[in-house]
Parts: structure tokens; C-alpha cells; sequence
């Protein structure tokens, strides 16, 4: 018993140092456009050289990480990356960008008073907010150094993030080869810009802060302008859906598979 005891302690000693080396793969890094800064955590290929060309991973945290930490953002999804055969497997630039606490992902109203969960309003038809529009011109950035495989840029959200990963889905188009929005939503009127991106989203049927309704609207949206969205709805989820989504066998090697046509 005593043997178990001590097992027990060393492991819960040791996780804090396994975050903090698991973080320290993501260097810190800021972007600066004018008067605002956009903080962001980027994650190379071992033995990156910029001679080589690699895939580019955007991931987009949710609201609950937001902040100017620059820590905040890896709790979800980063560890997927960083797994030692997912890096040798899956060679990828991977970038965190860290959204501020009074900001989001997505141009949208925002009502958390109800008690069946957050009520949301999308507008495509307006500017991208502040922060979205600096990933843009991180990502635009990024998409002019000679080391990004154009083919293959993804971008993978959660949440608020599953939310920005629609809206930047139809604000750039042409950029992505394929993207996979966890427990988020969207305006269904501007699916058609991207229709032809390949897609896997992700929801609990138990959600009760981001109403599962949300993902089907957007896959029904999808399919009736002929689209072929992959959809993952879990029976047992609430809104940690990205737990079980991460844990997909084929999650990663469904996303590299694709690349865009030029």
C-alpha cells in the first residue's frame, strides 16, 4: 500500500514538470501589428530547417483560455502534437494563438445569461474582430515564408475556437486544405464559400454551453449545398467533446491526408 502511496505522489510530482516541458516545445512569440499584439505559442518539426517545406497547423483555443499569459491557450489540444510518434509521424509547424479576455474568436453576439446555455448570433457580413483579423495577418505572414507547404494548412478550433475555425473557413477560403471545428458553430449563410473544404466536426449531445444544434445546423447547411461534411456527435459528451475527439485513432491522419488543390 505504502509502494502504491508513493507511486501516486511521484506521478502528481512529476506532472507539473511534464506540462511545463511539454509548454517549452511551444516557443513564445509576438506578433506585432501597430499598437496591438497578438501573443502566440509556435510548436517546429524536430530538425526544422528552413530549406524544407512542412504542413502549418492553426489552432484556435476556447473562450475559457483566453488571456495574455501566452500559456493559456496550450491546455487543450497541444499535447496531441507534441505525443513523440505524432511528431515523427506528422512533422508540422503548429501556432497557438492566444485570444485577449475582452475579444473572440468569432464576429458574434454573445449571450451567456440563460441557463440552457449561451445563445449566439453570427455575422459574416461584418469586419473579423480585432483579434481573428491578427491571426489573419499572422497566418498571411506565415503563408509567405518558403518553409509552409501552401497544399497544407489546417486549422482546427474548439469551442469559441470551433466558432473562429467556420468563420476564418469563409474569410479565407482558398487557404485551407481542411479543418475540424470541436463543439463550436457558425452562420450557415457562408458555408458556401467553403463548401468544398473538407470538414470534420465534432459535438456532445450533452452540451449544454454550445447547443449541439449549432454543429448540425452547419452540417445540414453543408450538405444542402453539396458539400460532404465528416460529423462526430457523441451520445455521452457535454462540452468537452475535444476530449474524445482527440482520442480519434485516425484524427490526425484524417487532417494530413488532405491537400488543397492549387
Amino acid at each position: 500500500m505504502k509502494n502504491n502511496s508513493k507511486l501516486v505522489l511521484l506521478v502528481l510530482l512529476s506532472l507539473p514538470m511534464l506540462i511545463i516541458a511539454q509548454n517549452e516545445l511551444y516557443q513564445k512569440d509576438n506578433f506585432v501589428v501597430g499598437k496591438d499584439t497578438l501573443k502566440y505559442r509556435i510548436l517546429l518539426p524536430k530538425n526544422f530547417s528552413n530549406q524544407k517545406e512542412y504542413p502549418l497547423v492553426l489552432f484556435l483555443h476556447g473562450a475559457g483560455e483566453r488571456g495574455n499569459d501566452n500559456v493559456s491557450q496550450l491546455t487543450h489540444g497541444s499535447s496531441l502534437f507534441t505525443k513523440k510518434e505524432n511528431m515523427e509521424d506528422y512533422p508540422a509547424i503548429v501556432i497557438f494563438p492566444q485570444c485577449s479576455k475582452d475579444d473572440y474568436w468569432s464576429n458574434a453576439d454573445v449571450d451567456r445569461s440563460g441557463s440552457d446555455g449561451v445563445k449566439l448570433v453570427f455575422h459574416d457580413d461584418k469586419k473579423p474582430t480585432k483579434f481573428l483579423d491578427l491571426t489573419m495577418s499572422l497566418l498571411n505572414q506565415f503563408l509567405s515564408k518558403s518553409f509552409v507547404k501552401k497544399d497544407q494548412v489546417y486549422i482546427v478550433g474548439l469551442s469559441m475556437g470551433g466558432m473562429g475555425t467556420f468563420e476564418l473557413l469563409s474569410r479565407m477560403p482558398t487557404t485551407f486544405a481542411a479543418g475540424i471545428p470541436i463543439c463550436g458553430g457558425g452562420s450557415t449563410e457562408a458555408v458556401s464559400k467553403y463548401v468544398n473544404t473538407p470538414l470534420w466536426v465534432f459535438h456532445g449531445a450533452q452540451d449544454n454551453v454550445v447547443n449541439p444544434m449549432n454543429s448540425i445546423k452547419m452540417v445540414e447547411a453543408l450538405l444542402n449545398e453539396g458539400g460532404h461534411p465528416r460529423f462526430t456527435l457523441y451520445d455521452d459528451a457535454n462540452h468537452n467533446s475535444w476530449d474524445p475527439a482527440f482520442s480519434e485513432p485516425d484524427f490526425l491522419s484524417w487532417l494530413f491526408s488532405h491537400k488543397r488543390n492549387q
